[in-house]
Parts: structure tokens; sequence; C-alpha cells
């Protein structure tokens, strides 16, 4: 049984009666789930509208096993109500494809059959979070920068420390870098940190998180804030929930939240680019890198996210005679920023775990991308999901 706050009022649509009786038997013994309705199909909006006014729950439990296509349009009509209505997501198996779907379009939670008390338990103390906020003054919530690779190695771990850098001398805010590689981060390592605790710490806090503990498990590189890979190789899955309250409880907490991440085809990367303001997908111009790009891409657009929901990112050689536009057509996506391969600067910051000079080819590019993402706080305020121009930022001309 949930120990705090009262039951959170539902509606459960199921148009699978084994999901729906099964859900039901486990709302009886965790009791956090008060279910004022039961809808036996798929709603059309207007009906659904009429029942939202009538009942006033708060969140909605949504079958996504029947006809995933319908279940993501209904949640983005309830992400659109005001006020807000929290969607929860029921499925007869853990699947990948109906978690990323379903968070992409608005979802809050994802619970599947059988439906364990524990884990059911943990969703529901997190939606009391979200819908009976701790009071005090409301602050603009962070910006949340994700940075991926198509093939390990191509470099984004060090753009995304760079940029973190760069965003903290240029703006003066508080930013964290977060290093969520946790097969193989090197951040910690880059910046020479004295780690005690790691992100997956913090993950396995999540559900008891507040400022004092978050401040013991972070390291400080300079003025940035950082949580570093575990140490040793971690390779348990990693709960969406979790995930999802770590960077919306960092958000919080910071005006930046620079995410570095293993390579777009592992899952974790995946669920971070659902959550993000901005997503960058870094490649270097040698064959196997690109063949990867395009695959990446191909993967993206498969999941729903089109070329208005990440950037590319291409490391160029000088001595590759690779013209952005040939790499566009061979991608079948835009190259959106183009980085001079500065092989002497990244040696040094590597080597000496610092913040590159502004006056190399490298740190100047750096320095315009944080400019950029600077300027895109204020155009947020007037567009709210609007993402960088897909016009080059960078080039070698």
């Amino acid at each position: 049984m949930v120990a705090n706050g009262r039951e959170i009022t539902a509606m459960l649509i199921s148009p699978n009666r084994e999901i729906a009786d099964q859900f039901s038997h486990s709302v009886a013994r965790v009791r956090g789930f008060q279910v004022m309705s039961d809808l036996k199909m798929y709603p059309t909006q207007q009906t659904l509208e009429m029942r939202l006014r009538q009942l006033r729950p708060d969140v909605i439990l949504l079958d996504l096993a029947t006809d995933l296509d319908a279940a993501c349009e209904l949640i983005r009509f309830i992400a659109g109500q005001k006020p807000a209505i929290q969607v929860v997501g029921l499925h007869v198996k853990n699947d990948s494809d109906a978690i990323l779907r379903s968070l992409r379009v608005g979802a809050a939670e994802f619970l599947h059959a059988p439906f364990d008390p524990s884990i059911q338990e943990a969703a529901i103390s997190r939606l009391q979070r979200l819908i009976q906020p701790e009071p005090g003054a409301e602050r603009e919530l962070g910006k949340v920068i994700i940075f991926s690779s198509t093939k390990p190695g191509s470099g984004a771990s060090t753009l995304a420390a760079q940029t973190a850098f760069a965003l903290q001398r240029m703006t003066g805010k508080r930013v964290l870098l977060a290093d969520f590689d946790l097969m193989g981060g090197t951040i910690g390592f880059y910046l020479k940190l004295d780690q005690t605790h790691s992100v997956v710490d913090i993950l396995q806090h999540s559900e008891r998180m507040d400022a004092r503990v978050w401040s013991s498990m972070t390291s400080n590189a300079g003025l940035i804030e950082v949580l570093p890979s575990p140490e040793m190789p971690y390779s348990e899955p990693v709960d969406p929930g979790r995930l999802h309250d770590v960077i919306q409880y960092a958000r919080m907490l910071y005006d930046w939240v620079i995410v570095d991440l293993p390579s777009i085809f592992n899952r974790i990367s995946l669920l971070a680019l659902s959550q993000s303001d901005r997503a960058f997908l870094v490649s270097t111009s040698e064959l196997a890198s690109l063949h990867l790009a395009r695959r990446a891409i191909k993967l993206l657009n498969h999941l729903g996210f089109d070329s208005s929901r990440f950037q590319m990112v291409i490391k160029l050689d000088k001595r590759d005679n690779l013209s952005e536009s040939d790499l566009s057509k061979l991608l079948g996506n835009p190259i959106d920023i183009s980085l001079p391969n500065d092989y002497f600067s990244l040696h040094r910051v590597v080597t000496l775990g610092e913040a590159l000079d502004g006056d190399t080819e490298l740190g100047k590019a750096v320095e315009e991308l944080a400019g950029k993402l600077c300027g895109a706080v204020q155009m947020d305020k007037k567009r709210p999901s609007g993402f960088l121009s897909t016009r080059p930022v960078f080039s070698e001309s």
C-alpha cells in the first residue's frame, strides 16, 4: 500500500480486457489508484473530452498494447488538456517501442504486466509529486541538451564537456554535465575527477531525491557540476521512470543540463532523446561512422523522430575533400553543424582535463555552438517547441 498521499483518481481505457483485469487486481493490492471509470474501447476525442470534464481524473491509465497508434493519438490529445492530466501507459510486456513512443508524445509513466507492486508504488510516488508539487516559488526549468554519437569514439563526450564549460563561461549560470554512458563513460577520466559517486547512485535514489542527497553525489570541475558514469561498467537495464525523474529533477536545479550519452543505438540514448530540448548526433567523416549515421537516421525516423528533433554534427577533416552538400546527400539528412578536426587542441584538453582555448579553431566553434544555445533560450519563450535552425552553424569555409 502506498504510504504517502491520497489515492490518485484515474480513468482506465483498455480494449484488452486481460490487461484491464490484471491491472485492476494489482490496484486492489497496492491501493494507489482510485479507478472511477473503465472504458472498454478507445473513445473518440469528443467523448473523452466529455468524460474528462465530468470526472476530472488525475491520470488516464491507457492500454498501449491493443493499438499503439490509436493510443498515441489519445495521449497527444490528453497532453493538451488544461489543467494537465497525466497518462500512464499499460502493456502486456516491457515493450521498448511502446515506451519510447508513448513518452515522446506525452505519457508520464509506463507499467507492464504482471504489474509488480513495488514498481507500481514507485510510479505512484512519482505521479503524486507531479500532481501535488511541493509548495514554493516556481522557477523556470532548465534546458536539457544531449550529445550522442553514431559510433563510439566520434567525439560526442568531448563536445558535451566543452559545451558545458562554454555555457557556464558565457552565461554564469548553473550547469550540470551528466555522463549517462553507463558501460564506458569517460567524462570523469577526462576531467580528472576524484569521484565517490556516479549517475547510477542518482538513478537508484530517484524515489527519495532531495537537494542534500543530490549535492553529496555530484563532483565539481571548475564552475560546472558533474555526474560521472560509474567506474565499473553497469549493465543493468535503466528504468524509464527513474531516468525521467532524474532528468526532471536536474531541470529544477540547473539552468543547463548537458547529457553525454553512448551510441544512439543504445536504449538509454533513445529514452533521453525523447526528453531533451536539444539533441546533437555526432559522427566523423570516416566511412564506417557515416554508414552508422545513415542507419541511425533511419532508426530515428522509424521511431518518429524526424530531422527537426535532432541535429547532425560532422567532424570534418580537410583531407577528406568532402563538402556538407556531399554528406547531406549521402546521409539523406541535412548536416546542421560541421566541426574542424583539431587534433592538437583535443589532445591538450583531454590530457589536461580543462576547457578549450577560445582562440583555437575548435574552441571558436564550440563557443559559437554555446552562443546559439543561449540565443535559443530567448527564442523558446516565443516558440516553446522550436529547435535550433537547421542551417549549418559551423563550416570550413
